[in-house]
């Protein structure tokens, strides 16, 4: 099989004219790691045809964020989606998904979701992911969508998006993919040094220890976390929280059931986030 790279919206709508079943379509802004891999894999045990998006979002970054020196390894990118046996890679322009301007008057609002937890660190970035996979979603047509559990709040409001919105198109969680350090994949681990990455190992032990702590009740998993996060020299923490994940609201003493333990932290300059879900009242 020969994946195909296509940038335009008509080369896109051509490669999909005949497509033989269902399509399953992995959203990406490229730098594809191992976490990547597990999300086309995922897809292709249901899908037969594959499309991964390489789109680097000028909306979802805010002034003095990371947007001009994110990593850009487009050939990286679909030599491993074509050893993944991925058919379709649409890596567009700016200009091409936005063809009156990168500041669109129309865009989706994520609404009261998109105001906590990541959303308050950095106001307007949900609106922006929202509004661009909407696009991707109309552009490529799938029937289902893989997104990973790491960006669980992302994760939430797309599956919300689809809901409200009537978007045609299945959207699957896929179980977040670390190294064997435990550290969750992302393309932003590259900006970490040796040193910085062993402080960065802090996030995961944090929430490995609330996640031990969970019989114990809400408090213990908080205070749990908590006490590594504080042990660790070079954590600077942005927001450590323990929701419901349905709605993200801090989850009450006597709360049973699934909670999301969620954390964004800066280690250097570099902004790093991760959760796990603990069962709670068991």
């Amino acid at each position: 099989m020969t994946t195909r790279l296509v940038h335009t919206r008509a080369e896109l709508r051509g490669a999909l004219s005949n497509r033989p079943g269902e399509v399953g379509v992995v959203m990406t802004m490229g730098a594809l790691h191992e976490g990547h891999r597990r999300l086309i894999r995922v897809a292709r045990r249901r899908c037969e045809v594959i499309v991964v998006t390489v789109f680097l979002n000028p909306l979802q970054f805010a002034p003095g964020e990371d947007l001009s020196r994110y990593p850009k390894t487009l050939p990286d990118d679909v030599e491993l989606c074509a050893a993944e046996n991925v058919d379709l890679v649409f890596a567009p322009s700016v200009d091409e998904v936005y063809p009156l301007g990168d500041q669109p008057q129309v865009r989706v609002q994520a609404g009261p979701l998109g105001d906590v937890l990541e959303g308050r660190s950095r106001p307007g970035h949900f609106d922006g992911v929202l509004t661009v996979v909407a696009k991707l979603l109309h552009l490529t047509a799938p029937d289902v969508a893989y997104f990973g559990q790491k960006d669980a709040q992302q994760l939430l409001l797309i599956r919300r998006m689809a809901q409200d919105l009537d978007f045609p198109v299945e959207v699957v969680a896929v179980p977040t993919v670390r190294d064997d350090d435990g550290l969750a994949l992302s393309s932003r681990n590259t900006y970490l040094g040796p040193a910085d990455r062993e402080v960065a190992l802090a996030l995961s032990r944090a929430l490995r220890a609330g996640a031990d702590a969970a019989p114990s009740g809400p408090e213990s998993v908080r205070r749990a976390a908590h006490e590594v996060l504080a042990a660790q020299p070079g954590v600077g923490v942005d927001y450590l929280a323990l929701v419901d994940p349905g709605n993200l609201r801090d989850v009450p003493e006597d709360f049973a059931g699934e909670a999301l333990l969620a954390v964004a932290a800066r280690v250097g300059t570099t902004r790093l986030i991760d959760n796990v879900l603990v069962e709670l009242g068991a």
